[in-house]
């Protein structure tokens, strides 16, 4: 009889830890397409983030994006004064960065990220203006 208590126990404390730990984090992270991304940006919805270096950058890049490099010594500085509750959106060149930024994000708070998949090659790639 008691270890039947103490298993309910056991498993009643599991449940309310599992529960804790799934409502810790509530972002949402989701890979969109360039189309996506272009309506967006159309209606205004994101801030948008180029996570490429400066370099990159300045050879071209998406209207109205922000440059912070993801390898610069100050990324995590520069991101955290970024609004976390209002949508992002980050793009590098084709995708590995802003991945391995969106998941940072995710992690440092942030509600809803956006991920544009392939990058700044795939919104060229479509036809897509970059600005210099």
């Amino acid at each position: 009889m008691k270890i039947k208590i103490i298993l309910i126990n056991i498993l009643i404390a599991c449940t309310f830890i599992n529960c804790k730990q799934e409502t810790k984090n509530d972002a949402t992270l989701k890979l969109i397409t360039v189309e996506e991304m272009d309506s967006m940006l159309k209606m205004d919805q994101v801030q948008l983030i180029d996570v490429r270096t400066p370099k990159e950058y300045a050879l071209g890049h998406i209207e109205g994006a922000t440059n912070i490099d993801f390898n610069d010594d100050d990324f995590e500085t520069l991101i955290k004064k970024i609004d976390k509750t209002k949508p992002i959106a980050v793009y590098c060149g084709s995708g590995g960065r802003s991945r391995r930024c969106a998941n940072y994000m995710k992690e440092a708070g942030f509600k809803k990220i956006y991920d544009v998949d392939g990058g700044i090659t795939e919104w060229k790639f479509k036809g897509k203006t970059v600005v210099r």
